[in-house]
């Protein structure tokens, strides 16, 4: 099963008051565990940065001014993230954007069906707590150090994680090793048990199977041990 997670910082709080996508974040998952696959792209607003938000993730105009317009990677974006599903924090705000930025283009939109809310999970699992990103992080011993501002691949990545831990994926993590390791030590043990292509050479001298004969034979013709001196 592949899914994608996914983050974005824009320009403001609401596209329909022309706020933009400044930075798309995605990471892949398959089978809940990280495949190392991600998208990453800052993106020109073609509009100025307000203060507020620059001060939230970092970004302003000058640096937007000779990245790609959303038009320009859009249909890499789209190739990206395919038909499966997207795992966002508080949904609503990104898929709002990333909507309008289609919408524009008259693309078609990203149904809600396909988004999983770990924000509406996380309060489920945790209710009357704080359960923003950073909050979750610490609450699960994620080391988000690095999040000095808000950055839509740092973002992605952390919420790989926390999402993670909100499912269970950890411990699903840990039986699927566990399961390959036992499966290793079956094909170790199998091979262990193959009987040698040639033969040990023998270890034992003349005089100590002579010995060794003298000794069965006195315990009688129908002792075992004689059937292992032929």
């Amino acid at each position: 099963m592949r899914e994608i997670i996914l983050d974005t910082e824009t320009t403001g709080l609401d596209p329909a008051t022309g706020d933009r996508i400044v930075e798309i974040g995605a990471v892949e998952l398959l089978n809940h565990l990280p495949t190392g696959q991600t998208f990453h792209v800052y993106i020109n607003p073609e509009r100025d940065m307000p203060k507020e938000a620059e001060a939230v993730h970092g970004l302003s105009s000058a640096f937007l001014k000779d990245k790609p317009v959303f038009a320009a990677i859009a249909q890499d974006f789209l190739e990206f993230i395919g038909e499966d599903v997207l795992i966002i924090h508080n949904a609503s705000f990104d898929m709002a954007f990333v909507n309008a930025e289609l919408g524009f283009l008259r693309l078609p939109a990203i149904p809600s069906e396909r988004v999983v809310d770990t924000l509406h999970i996380a309060r489920q699992k945790h209710p009357g707590a704080s359960n923003s990103l950073d909050a979750l992080c610490r609450r699960y011993g994620i080391d988000n150090s690095k999040r000095t501002k808000h950055g839509a691949l740092l973002d992605s990545e952390l919420l790989a994680e926390v999402y993670l831990e909100l499912i269970g994926g950890r411990q699903t993590a840990l039986i699927l090793e566990a399961s390959a390791t036992k499966k290793a030590a079956t094909v170790v043990a199998a091979q262990i048990a193959r009987q040698r292509p040639s033969p040990l050479p023998q270890r034992l001298t003349e005089a100590e199977r002579a010995a060794h004969a003298d000794f069965v034979a006195q315990l009688g013709e129908h002792a075992l041990w004689r059937q292992g001196l032929n």
